[in-house]
């Protein structure tokens, strides 16, 4: 039964696609300016998003080596039970291995607020970052007196309505004026 309602929404939405594109034809031929901009693209090559990501990785790279060294000093010490374990009392054992496993929870609740923080800073980063695209988007549009800007929404379209490289070099012309990322909120 869901495969039948999957098979006609999709007919549903190929029929409004060819209709669609036959109104953007139509549009075209009206005199409307239409074009289209790969948000993915922007969010890949922009400097506003490589430099939230530089931001990103300065910001946590310190919390993230010093889990790793704290990783390291657990595997050694475990080494190290391990080669000792048969001249040690049951007693010693048990809690080394209880500080041990102690120890690894520890750890692993450390790494995971990180990652929190981690994810909560990138979507605060990435919510800016759309912020930016989508001004400079529209205030290309309005420049160059577009009357429709697609995004996301199409399957193709020809590079002559593809406006993504003229706004990737407005981006680099706002970053240029720029002085580094936004830094905390």
């Amino acid at each position: 039964m869901k495969r039948l309602i999957g098979l006609s929404s999709w007919v549903f939405i190929l029929a409004i696609a060819v209709a669609g594109t036959t109104g953007v034809a139509q549009a075209q031929a009206a005199g409307l300016r239409i074009a289209v901009v790969n948000y993915g693209q922007l969010l890949q090559e922009s400097p506003q998003a490589q430099s939230a990501v530089a931001a990103l990785r300065a910001e946590f790279a310190p919390k993230q080596r010093s889990l790793q060294a704290e990783a390291a000093q657990l595997k050694a010490r475990e080494d190290t039970l391990k080669k000792n374990e048969a001249t040690m009392t049951q007693d010693q054992r048990d809690q080394a291995e209880l500080d041990l496993r102690e120890r690894y929870q520890d750890l692993a609740r450390k790494q995971s607020e990180i990652q929190d923080d981690v994810n909560t800073r990138r979507n605060e980063l990435m919510s800016g970052l759309q912020k930016t695209l989508q001004q400079v988007v529209q205030s290309y549009a309005r420049q160059q007196r577009y009357d429709l800007v697609l995004a996301d929404g199409f399957i193709y379209a020809t590079p002559a309505i593809d406006i993504t490289p003229a706004i990737l070099s407005a981006l680099k012309s706002q970053a240029g004026g720029q002085r580094g990322p936004a830094r905390g909120r």
